[in-house]
């Protein structure tokens, strides 16, 4: 095309498409832009020759020559002409080439229609007409007239209600922050044990609890008075052997008996009433022999209220009017599935009206202050915590970790719930919101068995911090010897499982500060070290293949899900398997490297032991068997034992978990609560721990001609409860065995629980649900 000449134009606002540009200021509003775009003098001059001839193609050379005449350019500078023109007709969420287009080695055109924009304004929306068209011919005939008021742009309008809603964010914002601020605890700062300038040191820092107890025994079970003065707990009698029911202040004032125990005895699980003047306790007796008795608080004479059975499972408590007391399950000769109330008046029973599963076990109920709910810890041997409506109804799940529950509490509020659980190779406390599903880690080590008092944030709790050793133990005849330490340390060591071979051993502890698993050839005691790159689960010891070569090792991912790994200890390979089962509890070899027996627990919380070849993608499920707690090979006679949930006991099943070859092994050891502490050696022969009164560990060989006849291994020293293992010939054991223990009675005043964030301004903001 021919060369245009470049005049100033007549008008200075022009109206392309959705933008105005203000030819004297080199400035383009954009409808909805929050600001307006200044041009370039050589993008304006580039526009100019565009918007003369909208929608036709002007080609490069013409753009040199009417906006860069007499100059050599090149064609860096025309690009970033109409790259400047494109950001400064787009939107800010938007590019600008619906404005002007690229025609590939040619040029460029403007897309949009372009008008004159005069007073008033006229309607930009169309295309324009012939009227316009002239008036844009005299744009660029006539010359500049003086620059005219700049109209208020749609943005110019609107930026004042903009600014005002940026405002009044802000003073949301100032409220939002003022009611974190408000929700938070206002307790007293920690005294950390230096002055507060830091220029010395006076002490230690000070605890956030108190130790009310200092035996070198056992206190245990803690129940604390309504108001929070006083706790009553279980401690070891010393002169008797068994246990008794002690009374203290939360101070350190003398503790008192509740009341005699007969010789012989054991007054165990005391629950203060709701009004504080009962304690509701369990005496267990000669032969099994069990009966839940009430005595005043304030001793004197005490009342029978019913039979029980003499397990280790027994629980109940008081209701909230304190007129009965609730059950849970019970086992024994008063067996009875589910949670029921007994009138203390009348001595009848009241089933609570909701579904319970044939191995389900439900244990600790409490009814909540208010009196809407009843918690509980359904099958306690691998425990979750669930809720039903204290009228009955339909049970809904609180946690879902499958793991070791340490006892728990209400709050007073009826939301918030205090429990102990095994984490690693201590105990902790947790508090868990039940209507959030939210936790919160108290922050107390090694403490367990919570108790709340009913009025007041009063928290009392078993503090134990037990160290254990491993130790090999021969045995002959089937009678143990004496105990040999093995890789002396300040640590927890636990769960020691000799490999086949007979020379590799494999256990947990937290020696090295962090808990983990560790590996050792006996032959070499220099070999000891950790396996790096896992966290085993405490719940379940690790598995030897038949080679001596792997291990099976369940544990947690980053996500806290359980996971199945295979490790290769010598090598230091680990590797998550991907079995295919919602939830993993324990793995082992089903007699060689590509059968694997998983202990699982499904999408309905049923427990089960399933048989997979692993050589198929996924697994091929081979066989199962419903209601298993715990499994353990046992390779001389062909076969796989097992515990239940729903009993205690131990049953067996052929390799292939055929329902037709189940059958009972024993009936009451190992106990439902000791469900791990058994152990298979490969030559058959089969070993169990417990412990009673006058002995803290008892060692049996069931199948023993002897009929599985109970030897004290050692009278002082408790065994841990979580796996042991056996030489392969059945000539010794390996287990952990306490080397400094006790248990205390520690108190402390409970922190309020977070506040719902907005609960400090609910006139002002909405909350959750609403």
């Amino acid at each position: 095309m021919n060369v245009i000449e470049s005049e100033t134009p007549a008008a200075d606002r022009i109206r392309i498409g959705e933008c105005t540009i203000t030819l004297s200021s080199r400035e383009v509003v954009v409808d909805g832009a929050r600001r307006p775009r200044r041009l370039t003098p050589k993008a304006l001059g580039v526009l100019k020759v565009l918007m003369r001839v909208p929608g036709a193609v002007v080609t490069r050379d013409d753009l040199f020559a009417e906006v860069w005449p007499d100059t050599l350019p090149t064609n860096d500078v025309l690009t970033q002409a109409i790259t400047q023109l494109r950001k400064a007709f787009s939107r800010d969420d938007e590019a600008g080439t619906a404005y002007i287009e690229t025609i590939a080695k040619t040029g460029y055109r403007l897309l949009q229609p372009v008008s004159v924009l005069a007073e008033p304004l006229p309607d930009v929306d169309s295309a324009p007409g012939d009227d316009e068209r002239d008036a844009l011919a005299a744009v660029f005939a006539a010359p500049a007239p003086a620059p005219a008021p700049r109209p208020r742009s749609r943005w110019r309008r609107t930026r004042r209600y903009v600014f005002l809603a940026i405002g009044l964010a802000m003073a949301m914002a100032l409220l939002v922050l003022t009611a974190l601020l408000l929700q938070r605890p206002a307790g007293a700062p920690t005294p950390n044990g230096v002055l507060e300038d830091g220029s010395r040191v006076v002490g230690s820092p000070q605890r956030p609890y108190r130790l009310i107890t200092a035996t070198a025994g056992f206190e245990t079970y803690p129940t604390v008075s309504p108001d929070g003065s006083q706790v009553a707990y279980e401690a070891d009698d010393a002169s008797g052997g068994g246990s008794a029911i002690k009374v203290q202040t939360s101070g350190n004032a003398p503790a008192r008996l509740l009341t005699d125990t007969p010789a012989g005895h054991s007054d165990r699980f005391p629950n203060w009433s709701p009004n504080g003047r009962d304690i509701a306790f369990a005496r267990f007796g000669p032969e099994a022999s069990c009966e839940v008795l009430i005595a005043s608080a304030t001793g004197g004479a005490i009342r029978h209220v019913t039979r029980c059975d003499g397990t280790e499972l027994l629980s109940f408590d008081w209701t909230p009017d304190g007129r009965g007391l609730v059950f849970g399950s019970l086992s024994g000769r008063h067996a009875h599935r589910g949670i029921r109330v007994l009138d203390i008046a009348s001595g009848a029973w009241t089933p609570v009206d909701y579904p319970a599963a044939e191995d389900s076990f439900d244990y600790a109920p409490r009814f909540s202050p208010d009196g809407r709910w009843i918690v509980f810890v359904r099958n306690p041997q691998i425990g979750d915590l669930w809720r039903l409506p204290a009228t009955g109804g339909e049970p809904e799940q609180l946690t879902s970790d499958s793991a070791e529950i340490r006892g728990w509490a209400w709050r007073g509020d009826s939301r918030h719930i205090v429990f102990g659980r095994r984490v690693d190779s201590e105990a902790r406390l947790y508090e868990l919101d039940t209507e959030t599903r939210t936790l919160r880690d108290v922050g107390l080590d090694d403490a367990q068995s919570p108790a709340l008092s009913r009025h007041s944030n009063m928290l009392a709790f078993v503090h134990r911090k037990a160290q254990f050793g491993l130790f090999r133990v021969p045995v002959r005849d089937g009678r143990p010897g004496t105990p040999e330490r093995l890789f002396p340390s300040n640590g927890r060591d636990g769960q020691p499982m000799l490999a086949p071979d007979g020379q590799q051993l494999v256990f947990t502890s937290d020696r090295s500060g962090n808990y983990g698993l560790w590996w050792a050839d006996l032959g070499r005691p220099e070999s000891l070290r950790p396996v790096e790159g896992l966290r085993p689960e405490t719940r379940q010891s690790a598995d030897w293949s038949p080679d001596s070569r792997h291990l099976l090792v369940s544990g947690r991912d980053a996500q806290a899900q359980p996971v199945i790994y295979e490790v290769s200890p010598r090598d230091e390979q680990i590797v998550a398997l991907p079995v295919p089962v919602a939830q993993p509890l324990q793995a082992l070899y089903a007699g060689d490297n590509d059968h694997i027996l998983v202990v699982e627990r499904d999408h309905d919380e049923r427990m089960r032991l399933s048989l997979f070849d692993r050589r198929a993608t996924p697994w091929k499920l081979l066989g199962s068997v419903d209601g298993v707690s715990q499994a353990r090979l046992d390779p001389a006679h062909q076969r796989v034992l097992f515990t239940r949930l729903s009993a205690g006991g131990l049953w067996s099943a052929n390799l292939q978990l055929d329902p037709a070859s189940v059958q009972q092994v024993s009936e009451d050891r190992p106990s439902r609560w000791r469900y791990r502490t058994w152990a298979v050696a490969r030559d058959g022969s089969l070993d169990y721990l417990s412990s009673r009164a006058d002995c803290s560990t008892v060692f049996a060989r069931i199948n023993a001609p002897s009929n599985g006849e109970e030897v004290c291994l050692d009278a002082d020293r408790l065994s841990a409860g979580n796996g042991f293992s056996a030489q392969p010939d059945g000539s010794a054991v390996y287990l952990a065995l306490a080397v400094a223990d006790g248990a205390d009675i520690g108190v402390m005043t409970l922190p309020e629980p977070p506040r719902p964030v907005f609960s400090a301004a609910p006139n002002l903001l909405f909350w959750k649900g609403k």
